[in-house]
């Protein structure tokens, strides 16, 4: 999906009025949390988002094999929407995507006509089938095995054995990408439904996503045909699985900003109608400073970088795994933050199952869990970073410093270099120092990174935003200024932390940390959080 031109405009809101309807139609209050009660996947109302009358699925599918032709940043827009409409639905629907996205950027062209054509036709549902009990992040550990079956010095086919865990639509799918051992090493095979050997397992009783359907698979001398081998050559599914990964994690980070702004939207709403004290929530710093104004800068900040990765995407510039394990990260961490804080913001009432914050709450806590914990994404970002920064000598975060610094102050610019340029001397510091072996470290340079490259993005979006989205342009500077803020406490504190507090001394890093000058750059907070207050409750 990535290079692709994307819907016109007109395309894009038809299909954001179509999620509209569904959910104003069939995705009332009472439907939710009548499929969260039960924990039945509703099969029907599925099949029916993917009949001719609404066809969302078609978003995901290029249009030379019958689809819209989305674009990264389209399809970051309805995946957004659908997450806040309900986040198991966008799950099945996530699951279709991925499960289709290993044909897509792997197959022969035979067998993205046929399967991906045939998703977009028939409206088929998909499952991914990678994560095993033993192989959940770690997806190079996985024991399936996939043995050729030979036939006069021929391989026609291949038996595979072996059992997957957590597969969404797993009892439910009509396709499935299984990845699995070949002699030749892990590979990803199509498998259609009810094939002799394929075996769903029983639906988990989940914490949240009720409404997805969640289950393991037992593959029993499951047999496949050769033409069913993705790509038709063996060894290249980790390959093809890290070119998933990049797209995909965007998408779940969509689903944190989705599932944030569901709970930030019910719990600003709450504010204005609950009455204590002789005022209005809203009324009240205590209440919109501590519950509101801290996550929607958070999520104001997510959805600039989604923007950001998504604008890299549709150019073109397939090799964006770190950035996406960025925005999983960033975006799951902020969404399952505000959802924690919607029950905080509707007291007593938040904690009954009646109102939906406490829903959400249980739904969003899977997102910085599947698709790579967001342990795992600190791994990815700190790992490779730290690689390219070593590399080019320091170069990498030099140049992010520089770009920066040439941003408005009113955007939190310059704020933001003195940060990166200290983070880029503790990296290297701690690099020499051989502080790196320490996975602890790497976290708090993880968070170093993701917080300053987040900040990057939604300084630049700032510096030239004109509005068109739901916040003004005031807002969205406030939000900038305060989140170059943040990310310069983060440099500050997980700086010293390094410098100091992990058995070496590096005094030459106490100077350099000094010089972001927290004092200084605070002046303004409070008038900015008034601000984004103001706003938010208007």
């Amino acid at each position: 999906m990535s290079g692709q031109q994307g819907m016109d405009t007109e395309t894009l809101n038809m299909v954001l009025d179509t999620i509209d309807k569904l959910e104003r139609d069939r995705l009332t209050l009472e439907t939710k949390l009548e499929m969260d009660r039960t924990g039945e996947f509703p099969e029907e109302l599925i099949r029916f988002m993917l009949g001719p009358d609404m066809a969302l699925h078609l978003i995901f599918i290029p249009a030379e094999y019958g689809g819209l032709g989305a674009g990264a940043k389209e399809i970051a827009i309805v995946s957004e929407r659908m997450a806040k409409a309900d986040l198991g639905v966008a799950t099945s629907f996530l699951a279709i995507c991925l499960g289709m996205d290993p044909i897509r950027v792997g197959g022969t062209p035979e067998q993205k006509e046929k399967y991906i054509g045939r998703i977009a036709e028939e409206g088929l549902i998909v499952a991914y089938g990678v994560t095993e009990p033993n192989a959940g992040s770690n997806v190079q550990a996985l024991k399936t095995r996939a043995d050729p079956v030979m036939e006069e010095g021929k391989i026609t086919g291949y038996k595979l054995n072996g059992q997957k865990q957590f597969i969404t639509n797993g009892g439910v799918a009509d396709l499935y990408t299984i990845l699995a051992n070949t002699p030749k090493g892990p590979s990803f095979f199509i498998v259609e439904r009810g094939w002799k050997g394929l075996v769903p397992g029983k639906h988990e009783d989940k914490h949240g996503i009720r409404a997805s359907d969640t289950c393991p698979l037992s593959l029993e001398d499951l047999f496949v045909p050769a033409e069913n081998l993705i790509g038709g050559e063996e060894g290249q599914g980790l390959k093809q699985a890290n070119k998933v990964f990049g797209y995909t994690r965007l998408m779940v980070a969509t689903f944190g900003l989705g599932g944030g702004m569901a709970s930030l939207e019910r719990a600003i709403r709450y504010s204005r109608e609950r009455v204590q004290f002789g005022t209005t929530l809203a009324e009240k710093q205590g209440y919109t400073h501590k519950l509101l104004v801290p996550h929607a800068v958070q999520l104001e900040a997510a959805r600039a970088y989604i923007e950001y990765v998504a604008d890299c995407l549709d150019s073109g510039e397939e090799s964006r795994e770190v950035e996406g394990s960025i925005a999983k990260y960033f975006a799951t961490e902020a969404g399952d933050a505000m959802a924690n804080d919607g029950i905080q913001a509707f007291g007593g009432y938040g904690y009954m199952r009646e109102y939906e914050v406490e829903k959400i709450k249980r739904d969003v806590k899977i997102l910085p869990i599947y698709e790579g914990t967001s342990e795992i994404q600190r791994n990815i970002i700190s790992m490779f970073r730290m690689r390219e920064t070593v590399r080019s000598k320091g170069g990498y975060y030099t140049e992010m410093a520089e770009s920066a610094a040439n941003l408005p102050e009113d955007c939190g610019g310059p704020l933001l270099s003195k940060a990166i340029r200290a983070m880029n001397d503790v990296i290297l510091a701690s690099r020499k120092a051989k502080l790196t072996k320490n996975q602890f470290v790497m976290f708090l340079l993880a968070d170093m990174m993701t917080w300053c490259e987040v900040a990057e993005a939604l300084s630049r979006k700032a510096s030239s935003y004109e509005g068109g989205q739901a916040r003004s342009c005031d807002f969205v500077q406030a939000a900038a200024r305060l989140f170059a803020r943040e990310a310069a406490e983060k440099v500050y504190t997980n700086g010293f932390k390094v410098a100091f507090g992990c058995g070496a001394e590096l005094h030459e890093l106490g100077s350099v940390l000094s010089d972001i000058n927290l004092a200084a750059a605070s002046v303004g907070t409070l008038e900015d959080m008034n601000l984004i207050a103001s706003e938010l409750v208007a």
